[in-house]
């Protein structure tokens, strides 16, 4: 119907009779909630019109979620026996995940493990926070790449944890270079990651305003393998989103 903007569709990675892997956008809630206009459960259950409620099979069942602003793989299976088998997977912190995260300075080993408990701060809706009153929450992690004052990090959460990733990079002194509730606030960073912070001679010309490469959080779901109901093992991998690798491009090309 008219009035109805048409959403892109959602690139899909893997999809057989019982599961569907899609790379989800910054900006998408994985599920409905308040205040959401769309999800990608939604957009996915049109795309491949097929329900997204009820009993029968197949329709499209969820069985994990990332945050509305990180993107890449997703999963959802089709069946109510799949979805058991892989729900089970992320319960049991069987389902190995791997996250890219461009975070703020440099981290003074190349590789470690985070584990520091984290549970909802009190004092801040929707925030969560390190605290030994918390769940256990663990977080390995190594350098890919290094820039003058940023890190590109490999990230692989081994709890299931809410902003689980997030926390812990700021825990560590490390916060991601884009994220709205756990990195820094102002100009250098708050609003998005610029050229002109790290481009010699940047100049604009009269009437332009700079864009930044990215302004949004610095997060992106690269793989996750799960088993197959046969034993089988899926590794799903997700490309990096183009406001991400336009910024790596230009870091590797400015701020070696």
């Amino acid at each position: 119907p008219r009035g109805i903007r048409q959403m892109a569709k959602l690139e899909i990675v893997y999809e057989d009779s019982a599961l569907v892997a899609v790379n989800k956008p910054s900006g998408l809630a994985s599920i409905p909630g308040r205040g959401e206009k769309d999800s990608a459960l939604e957009q996915l259950a049109r795309q491949l019109k097929l329900p997204m409620s009820g009993s029968e099979d197949p329709r499209i069942r969820v069985v994990h979620r990332l945050d509305k602003d990180t993107s890449g793989v997703l999963l959802f299976a089709k069946t109510i026996d799949a979805q058991r088998h892989l729900s089970h997977q992320f319960q049991n912190n069987w389902a190995v995940k791997e996250y890219l995260a461009l975070v703020i300075g440099r981290p003074a080993e190349e590789s470690g493990v985070i584990d520091a408990p984290i549970r909802p701060d009190k004092q801040r809706v929707g925030y969560m926070k390190v605290d030994k009153h918390g769940k256990r929450a663990l977080t390995e992690w190594r350098v890919e790449e290094t820039f003058r004052g940023l890190t590109l990090v490999r990230a692989m959460p081994k709890t299931g944890k809410t902003h689980q990733i997030r926390v812990h990079m700021q825990h560590m002194g490390h916060p991601l270079a884009v994220d709205p509730l756990y990195g820094p606030t102002g100009e250098m960073y708050g609003q998005g990651i610029f050229l002109s912070r790290f481009k010699r001679n940047y100049r604009l010309g009269k009437w332009q305003e700079e864009k930044p490469l990215i302004a949004r959080l610095t997060l992106h779901a690269q793989k996750l393998t799960v088993k197959l109901p046969d034993g089988k093992e899926l590794s799903l991998e997700a490309k990096m989103p183009k406001d991400f690798a336009a910024t790596l491009k230009m870091l590797r090309k400015y701020w070696r």
